[in-house]
């Protein structure tokens, strides 16, 4: 907060088009060229900038394709549908992990990009290391892979596996597959989902043209300032996350003495998959005060917040008869 406060003096003047210090300072901690970053306005806003870049529509009216899981993030359908190209849509496996396989096979001559979203949002299921290296030799290298790493801090866990097994860090593709497009935010665990602050990390053959699609001036000097102190206090960043993590593991344990069926999360909410209950569930959660995102006829995200949050929601699965 004091480093945007320092700012406020300066907000007559245009912030850095570029966002050198953030570039800079993000380089520095991923072990990556600052010239491979290119910022956005939140992970989303990074997002459109690689759309724009790589998918749309021809003048004859042919759709390039994108290829998402589905139920993944719900911002995925409307960019896609905004610039003009077509959403290939692949439902989940059971356990609310992407389908990679059925991904690979709907590749088409027109795929022009792939979204991997892991963690997902709204389930929870990570990609491993492993099943990404697999599903990307499936992949044309003239297709263009998103790794949507929204999440990716609260990868972090005892019940977390290592090596090969754990959730894929994309940053480790990048040499070997340079058809890769990392995509993180600030939004998530450092808490600056009101500042919008994204960046995606690429292969200089496509960099290149993300520069050419970005939005001028989309990260605020405020915003810039707040993520590079972010960056600078990540120990600080880390306990919290560590904290939402170890409730996260006291929900989900709960949830599963409770009997109720949930996918394994690696994220800082959990996902109950209750169908046709959905709207009974939002309606018992908002009569306790509890807001909750719900997908009608298909299941409920609840974000892990503060103990007490925690504890209501607990209560509310409880009192709820209906444990898919």
């Amino acid at each position: 907060m004091a480093r945007i406060l320092a700012e406020f003096d300066a907000t007559h003047r245009y912030p850095d088009p570029l966002s050198t210090k953030l570039r800079t300072a993000l380089a520095h901690r991923l072990g990556v060229d600052a010239h491979n970053i290119v910022t956005g306005a939140g992970s989303l806003g990074a997002l459109n900038q690689i759309l724009k870049a790589f998918a749309g529509a021809s003048l004859d009216g042919t759709q390039d394709e994108v290829i998402y899981a589905w139920r993944s993030f719900e911002a995925y359908p409307i960019l896609v549908g905004l610039l003009g190209a077509k959403s290939v849509q692949i439902p989940n496996l059971p356990n609310g992990a992407h389908d990679l396989n059925a991904m690979a096979q709907a590749v088409t001559n027109r795929t022009r990009v792939i979204l991997v979203c892991t963690p997902n949002n709204p389930t929870g299921p990570a990609v491993t290391e492993a099943q990404m290296r697999e599903f990307l030799t499936k992949i044309p290298e003239n297709v263009v892979v998103v790794i949507d790493e929204a999440y990716y801090e609260f990868c972090t866990a005892s019940t977390v596996p290592a090596g090969q097994n754990a959730p894929v860090n994309g940053l480790n593709l990048l040499n070997d597959h340079p058809n890769v497009i990392v995509l993180r935010t600030f939004s998530k665990a450092q808490g600056l989902a009101g500042l919008r602050v994204g960046y995606s990390v690429s292969h200089p053959q496509l960099t290149q043209y993300l520069r050419v699609a970005a939005t001028p001036f989309a990260v605020t000097a405020l915003a810039e300032a707040a993520a590079v102190a972010s960056i600078e206090h990540e120990e600080a960043v880390m306990d919290g996350v560590r904290h939402i993590v170890a409730e996260r593991e006291r929900v989900v344990a709960r949830l599963h003495e409770l009997g109720y069926n949930i996918p394994q999360t690696y994220a800082n909410f959990v996902w109950l998959p209750l169908g046709e209950h959905t709207e009974a569930f939002n309606k018992l959660a908002a009569s306790h005060a509890l807001s909750v995102r719900a997908f009608d006829g298909e299941g409920v995200r609840v974000s892990i917040g503060e103990d007490e949050a925690n504890d209501r929601f607990i209560s509310i699965c409880e009192q709820f008869p209906h444990r898919v």
